[in-house]
């Protein structure tokens, strides 16, 4: 499992000998990577605006991190096989990150910070709608053929009886007809005792059995067309089902089970090409996201002029805990209080105020929609 850190510090002299302090001690332990990430020169605003587009950063952090999350469980679980085409992304998107270039024709950095956000806020939603609508279209056809093959292949009173009757087990002509009927194994004797008083129209020892399973049996039994509503309402009476049976009516099931399972087909599809494209496109703007978060709070913690540095950590999640207490001692200095354990600050900045406060800005990259297990 893989631990992403976006960090940035200040480039004064002591913090910049602590950066290539670092960069020392993790090649030299191989504790982690490390590795400039670069971040252009942005429009900064007023104080006042800067720390409302803090806030307002934050939460779009985490609807951009729900819509990335959800593309990766709709890959991952509902689309299984694309555990091979998630192996080969997980290489091309840590590479992007680790070789961030901003992209000044999508995010133009002449921009304000908050015309900025407002872009990566609405291709997020926009992908986030039309993946609830895709998702839905195809769960629709999915359920809808589960359904039929459930009838289908259920119990005798839904199952297809195709693999069952042939057409010499029914009698019809210009005045008889004949029923399947549905009886429950504990109910054969009471069926063979009545069947024939269940109308005085039934043809006397027509039934025979044509089919069982471990729960009900199948019966066929032949009588005169006029009699048919009559002993369907008797049987009724007497816990039997009469199954409604034809040909053409099975024929008809099996055909639109079929042309539910082509559409189904072709639904995958189309979804599977939608997600490889938007996946990345999502994961493209959450990183220019992090981008945006990683100057805004620069500018908050350091101050004017802008001068931090920020740089990538990856490492391995076993070892963040060293590389974390690594980072706290050579960091230390820009906020002695910092610990990496305290936890719920009080703070009257909310960007300043994230789930864990350190010395440094520290921004968690989460890769699990990218881990294949």
């Amino acid at each position: 499992m893989t631990d992403l850190w976006l960090i940035s510090v200040p480039l004064d002299k002591t913090s910049s000998n602590s950066v290539e302090k670092l960069k020392r001690t993790l090649s030299k332990t191989n504790l982690a990577s490390c590795c400039k990430f670069s971040i252009p020169d942005l429009k900064v605003g007023i104080l006042d605006s800067l720390l409302s587009m803090s806030d307002d950063l934050s939460k779009l952090d985490t609807l951009t991190e729900r819509a990335k999350g959800d593309h990766g469980m709709n890959q991952r679980a509902a689309l299984s096989p694309l555990t091979a085409y998630l192996k080969s992304l997980r290489v091309d998107l840590m590479s992007y990150v680790t070789k961030f270039q901003w992209d000044k024709a999508k995010y133009p950095t002449a921009l304000p910070l908050s015309s900025l956000a407002d872009i990566i806020n609405k291709e997020v939603s926009q992908v986030e709608t039309e993946l609830k609508s895709r998702a839905a279209a195809y769960n629709s056809v999915k359920t809808s053929l589960q359904s039929l093959e459930h009838k289908l292949d259920g119990n005798m009173q839904t199952r297809s009886l195709n693999d069952i009757v042939r057409k010499e087990d029914l009698v019809v002509s210009e005045y008889l007809t004949t029923l399947l009927v549905v009886v429950t194994r504990g109910s054969y004797l009471q069926w063979e005792r009545t069947y024939e008083s269940l109308s005085e129209f039934v043809v006397p020892r027509s039934s025979r059995k044509l089919y069982e399973d471990g729960e009900a049996g199948v019966f066929s039994v032949t009588l005169f067309k006029r009699a048919v509503c009559e002993f369907k309402a008797k049987a009724q009476e007497s816990k039997f089902t009469v199954r409604e049976y034809g040909f053409d009516l099975e024929e008809k099931k099996q055909q639109e089970m079929k042309q539910l399972s082509v559409h189904k087909k072709e639904q995958y599809g189309i979804f599977v090409c939608w997600l490889k494209v938007h996946f990345s496109e999502v994961f493209i703007a959450w990183i220019h996201l992090k981008g945006l978060r990683v100057f805004v709070e620069s500018v908050l913690r350091y101050g004017l002029p802008v001068n931090y540095q920020a740089l990538l950590l990856q490492t391995d999640r076993k070892r963040s805990k060293k590389v974390r207490e690594e980072l706290d001692s050579l960091f230390m200095h820009l906020d002695p209080t910092a610990t990496a354990s305290k936890t719920d600050v009080s703070c009257d900045i909310p960007g300043l105020c994230q789930q864990e406060y350190f010395s440094y800005i520290c921004f968690h990259i989460n890769t699990n929609v990218l881990e294949i297990s």
